[in-house]
């Protein structure tokens, strides 16, 4: 990490990343896609997501989720800095000459040599089925329909364990503490996902939350009654209720998960 001199009060506590380990700066050409952007609007034009806004120009990195290209080596071209997620990312050439990213682990280097398929060794960087991999071992980018790609554990520094294996399944344990069953056809990549210290991260002005497409969020006890439930009062007021959405929908404790069948691969909860 890298601490700024406290040359303003706003770079007093300003804690960023000092982009060690990435080895180029230019991201590759024919794996980039235009990324536009929609401000939190959804397609009839109405705000669907508050706050959003604003920000600036990226391209999006089309990332390998899948890792299908099985049986085929991979050597470690770059490590790469993507702004549209909190960790690296790997720049692979196979060896037939494709190219593709993936989500970099802890402790990748450029020039390593990565598989994927079953027959593939236990290591960092490489992905293997979960029937193929040890109990214990720490894993990300988790599938929970084979072959459809990693959907589970891919933020920076992010890591699962696999705990058991019994019948068609195996037990995981996930960043969030819970516990869950996941076929053992789905796909694992070694490894604790790298960046590990993007939680300590302190941007320490508001300017940059604007860089990054987030504009401010305004109380509801600051509002006026017609803005919020929460609005309205003399003087200051603490709002008189539970917290609530502006739309008078409970937003702190209150249970909104709909049970669909899903709820019988959770083997423990994570509160």
């Amino acid at each position: 990490m890298k601490e700024y001199k406290p040359t303003t009060s706003a770079r007093r506590f300003r804690v960023g990343s000092d982009f060690d380990g990435i080895t180029t700066t230019r991201p590759q050409k024919s794996l980039l896609k235009p990324l536009r952007k929609s401000g939190g609007r959804n397609s009839g034009g109405r705000i669907a997501i508050r706050h959003r806004g604003g920000g600036h120009k990226r391209h999006y990195r089309v990332i390998d989720f899948k890792r299908d290209k099985l049986g085929v080596p991979a050597r470690v071209a770059s490590i790469e800095y993507d702004p549209n997620r909190s960790s690296r990312i790997a720049l692979l050439h196979y060896d037939d000459g494709e190219k593709k990213y993936i989500v970099s682990p802890s402790g990748l280097k450029v020039g390593d040599r990565i598989l994927s398929g079953p027959e593939a060794e236990a290591k960092i960087g490489n992905a293997l089925p979960l029937k193929s991999i040890m109990e214990g071992t720490l894993v990300h980018n988790l599938e929970l329909k084979p072959g459809k790609g990693g959907q589970l554990v891919r933020t920076a520094g992010g890591a699962a364990q696999v705990l058991t294996k019994e019948g068609n399944y195996a037990s995981v344990k996930l960043p969030s503490n819970e516990v869950r069953l996941i076929p053992l056809n789905c796909q694992a990549t070694i490894g604790q996902v790298g960046n590990i210290e993007h939680r300590s991260i302190q941007s320490g002005k508001a300017g940059r939350s604007r860089w990054l497409g987030r504009r401010p969020r305004v109380r509801g006890v600051a509002m006026n009654p017609v803005d919020h439930p929460l609005g309205g009062g003399e003087g200051k007021s603490s709002g008189g209720r539970h917290p609530v959405s502006p739309w008078g929908q409970p937003t702190k404790g209150y249970k909104t998960r709909k049970r669909k069948g899903r709820d019988r691969y959770i083997v423990k909860r994570r509160k």
